[in-house]
């Protein structure tokens, strides 16, 4: 055969060979998820003050989303890893960095108490990596802090004193005066109701500032008591509102109905514990109650059948988000923070937790809130059977307004 034949004939073949190979590689998928699995994080207070109302149930709650959703998104394993940062800002930042630097966590999906979320707020935004707050009640989340990584998805401060102060206000009690949890989320909750007073007309007397797991409230409640202001509210949560409304019974705070208080975050678990006798007649904001309607009422009984205990709307919101979260990694074809964003953001939500419900590009999940009035034990006819709705408050006119917002991802 003529050696230029041959040359022009294997010169050919290796062309096609290289074309080969080259449509090949141009044909492989990039690897849709890092790591070959969906690794969850959760950084919650699983032995202190806030354990009841967080803790073993938002992680509880999270699980049950993993296993509904398959145990796997696009053919990769789910795992869910929990850490107690102990209510300490320092533990839960440093927890936060070392899972996104060398644990592979590809989303954190809930810190506990507004102290705590906020320093992992700071490193989820350095380290690009989502955040979801059911737990923690600030309203800097999505406010001044707000970033393009971070969502929050039950509750916040805004949207418990819009709800629960303009309705006080409005029923007659125009004079306030706090007991406030001295830390960001406590001095918050009180901004964001003090301005909610001011503008309907009421004042606010004065406030008292007490330490996270206060023993004693007794010097508290008698500046309460002096200030001789109509409502008492509490501008705390878990275990300091518990004890707070157990001592202001037995102080005889509201005995004469001169005084009023108000629990500005009440937990359906705070009532269980205060019992009926005590918390009949309070009337406070929630995102969600377990008895509402048969989907509530449905995935309640399978939380209760685990834990024993009903779940409130940290806990409720715990699922959700992660549902949510799992859902759009799937519709994205990969866990990269962007597109996962993007697909939060751009599907409504529909569940039990929330109807059309949507995330805002600053992050806000906005979804209605409900007004409800604690029952008296008589009016209480089965276990848990604790609420009345007095009002259902549409999303856009319970969380903060995009007019008011100071965040920068917001087009005013």
């Amino acid at each position: 055969m003529n050696h230029s034949i041959c040359r022009r004939a294997a010169s050919a073949l290796a062309i096609a060979a290289a074309l080969a190979c080259g449509s090949t590689h141009a044909q492989q998928p990039k690897a849709a998820i890092s790591d070959d699995v969906v690794k969850i994080g959760m950084l919650l207070d699983m032995s202190g003050l806030y354990a009841d109302v967080t803790g073993r149930g938002s992680a509880t709650a999270a699980q049950m989303a993993i296993d509904d959703f398959g145990g796997k998104v696009l053919g990769k394993k789910i795992e869910l890893v929990v850490v107690d940062h102990q209510n300490k800002a320092d533990i839960a930042a440093n927890k936060a960095r070392e899972w996104f630097e060398t644990a592979n966590v590809d989303a954190i999906l809930d810190v506990a108490a507004s102290a705590p979320a906020l320093a992992v707020l700071d490193v989820a935004k350095q380290k690009n990596r989502i955040v979801v707050f059911s737990g923690p009640g600030t309203e800097r989340i999505t406010n001044d802090l707000c970033t393009p990584v971070s969502v929050h998805y039950a509750y916040d401060t805004y949207a418990l004193a819009n709800t629960t102060a303009r309705t006080m206000v409005q029923r007659g009690g125009k004079t306030w005066f706090f007991l406030t949890a001295d830390y960001a989320f406590g001095h918050t909750l009180q901004d964001s109701a003090t301005a909610v007073i001011n503008e309907n007309g009421g004042k606010v007397l004065g406030a008292a500032r007490h330490p996270i797991g206060a023993s004693d409230f007794a010097s508290y409640l008698l500046q309460a008591q002096a200030s001789k202001a109509q409502v008492v509210g509490l501008a705390n949560a878990g275990g300091d509102t518990v004890n707070a409304i157990k001592a202001a019974s037995e102080f005889g705070l509201t005995r004469n109905n001169t005084q009023r208080m108000a629990g500005l975050l009440l937990y359906i678990n705070d009532i269980h514990a205060i019992g009926l006798k005590t918390a009949a007649g309070l009337v406070l904001t929630e995102a969600f109650y377990w008895d509402m309607n048969d989907a509530t009422r449905t995935w309640s009984r399978r939380y209760f059948d685990k834990l024993k205990k009903m779940p409130n709307m940290s806990q409720a919101g715990a699922y959700s988000s992660v549902m949510h979260y799992l859902k759009s990694v799937q519709a994205a074809g990969t866990d990269e923070t962007a597109a996962v964003m993007k697909k939060m953001k751009s599907t409504p939500i529909n569940d039990f937790f929330a109807k059309n419900g949507r995330i805002r590009e600053d992050g806000r999940m906005i979804h209605d809130m409900y007004l409800f009035e604690v029952k008296s034990p008589a009016e209480s006819k089965y276990p848990w059977d604790y609420y009345k709705v007095l009002a259902t408050v549409p999303g856009d006119q319970a969380f903060m307004p995009a007019s008011k917002s100071q965040c920068p991802l917001l087009k005013h």
